[in-house]
């Protein structure tokens, strides 16, 4: 153990606060977080648990559908939101009681208020009774995460316009909905209210789903979205939005004039922006613009004794990210030798089939003049997909032709969140093609897939036909 002397401050609870703080008391630092909100930030409080809990909903009524398939009949079915919500709030609530448990048992101090900057070592505390208090520390480090981009267009602050908080609360099941945005919050939220009932249309500028993602990707996941019956429409902005007798009347521009969209519900997933009004950033001198706070790559930021992590610096909003950056941050403070590596950081979407990535797109290898092979590997062909009924999708591996490293590994199908994980530890690892070729995968699994994707990129894959 490293002992540390030094006082520590994180401003913020949520993945990136609390990983930090548990890492440094680890490290013997005496560590207070200052939360404004909850314990456990947006990620278990506003989004990643609670909306997989709706999921999981979503994803067992998709099952009943196929009930008969499986010899199953069933004479009726009901849904109650109601108990829904209950089943998503007890999740969360026992997920963060866990985590304040863990800080505790870390004797790690919590402050429940606002921060703001009085220089670079002084923070004033507002408590959510009015409370002020005044800490001081040698280091602070900011996790304040990200919160739902503003979208100044008339109409937009109306009470049918929601926000993914706003969404994850509903107890009802709305008629229809048009979702904003085509990133992984508005394709994540679609699927769960189709298979609720709603009506989904989602509306978005940019041609294609999730920019992120392999093309490849993109467009398959496009197709699964329209057997759901989603909606998909590009090259839309919205110009303005008018509540009408029995919802929201959004009015929008096209390439083809004005297209006009009726819906109960508008869900504004247009992005989510660092959450820094109020810190007093410029009193600190801290140097921020509209991505985020500027830190280097010991996530110091301009101003001596303080760092920033997680959404707050912008790049790859994910929770895990941020969990990752809290950890080396807080090792390099206290004089260890680590980082992250951001070519093997993986990203899910809870998707109809799942979609998960890692490493390099196939468009990201000809960017860079990289001689690269291409394998893929159907779940159609997958002994276990086709005992699940789950046969939509494919894995999808980039190598390097000369060295057969793997570059990237890009999954739409059955439990992709799941399989990703052998393709980050084999970027992360710096695998090859023989190395995975090399490796048993037991059958009958999923994982197979991933196998026969790797071994068509040099054309030896067993349950894939020769191509001509």
């Amino acid at each position: 153990m490293i002992k540390a002397d030094n006082s520590l401050i994180i401003i913020g609870g949520g993945p990136g606060g609390y990983v930090a703080a548990i890492r440094a008391a680890q490290l013997g630092a005496h560590v207070t977080i200052i939360e404004k909100d909850k314990i456990g930030g947006t990620c278990l409080n506003r989004g990643c648990i609670p909306t997989k809990a709706l999921y999981k909903n979503a994803e067992l009524l998709n099952s009943l559908q196929s009930m008969n398939d499986f010899g199953i009949g069933l004479s009726e079915c009901s849904f109650d939101m109601m108990k829904v919500q209950y089943r998503k709030d007890d999740i969360v609530n026992k997920m963060r009681a866990g985590t304040e448990q863990l800080l505790k048992g870390n004797k790690i101090q919590i402050i429940k208020g606002e921060a703001r900057f009085l220089n670079n070592n002084t923070l004033e505390v507002v408590s959510l009774e009015g409370d002020i208090t005044v800490k001081s520390a040698d280091r602070i480090i900011i996790a304040t995460g990200s919160i739902p981009s503003d979208m100044p267009k008339p109409g937009m602050d109306l009470s049918r316009v929601i926000s993914s908080d706003e969404a994850l609360d509903l107890n009802y099941i709305p008629k229809s909905m048009v979702i904003y945005g085509g990133g992984v919050v508005g394709v994540e939220f679609a699927c769960i209210f189709a298979s609720f009932g709603t009506e989904v249309t989602i509306i978005k500028y940019r041609p294609r789903l999730i920019r992120s993602l392999d093309e490849d990707l993109s467009k398959r996941l496009g197709v699964f979205l329209r057997k759901k019956k989603i909606s998909v429409d590009v090259g839309v902005k919205i110009k303005e939005v008018i509540e009408a007798d029995d919802g929201l009347k959004i009015i929008t521009n096209t390439e083809k004039g004005i297209k006009e969209y009726s819906c109960e519900l508008l869900l504004n997933a247009a992005g989510r922006a660092p959450d820094i009004a109020g810190l007093n950033l410029e009193d600190a001198g801290v140097d921020y613009d509209a991505k985020g706070i500027k830190v280097n790559d010991k996530y110091e930021t301009s101003a001596c004794g303080i760092y920033a992590i997680g959404d707050v610096i912008g790049g790859q909003m994910l929770a895990h990210v941020a969990s990752e950056e809290g950890k080396v941050c807080v090792e390099r403070i206290y004089g260890l030798s680590t980082s992250v590596n951001y070519e093997a950081i993986p990203s899910c979407v809870f998707s109809f089939p799942e979609t998960a990535a890692v490493g390099m797109t196939e468009e990201q290898a000809k960017e860079k003049g990289i001689n690269y092979l291409v394998g893929k590997s159907i779940f159609a062909a997958n002994g276990k997909a086709m005992t699940l009924r789950e046969t939509d999708g494919f894995v999808k591996i980039i190598a390097d032709e000369l060295t057969h490293r793997i570059l990237g590994v890009h999954i739409i199908g059955p439990h992709a969140s799941d399989l990703i994980a052998e393709g980050t530890l084999a970027i992360q690892q710096g695998m090859t093609i023989e190395q995975i070729s090399e490796t048993i995968h037991a059958h009958p699994t999923l994982s197979e897939a991933f196998w026969e994707a790797v071994m068509d990129a040099k054309r030896e894959a067993i349950h894939i036909l020769p191509r001509r």
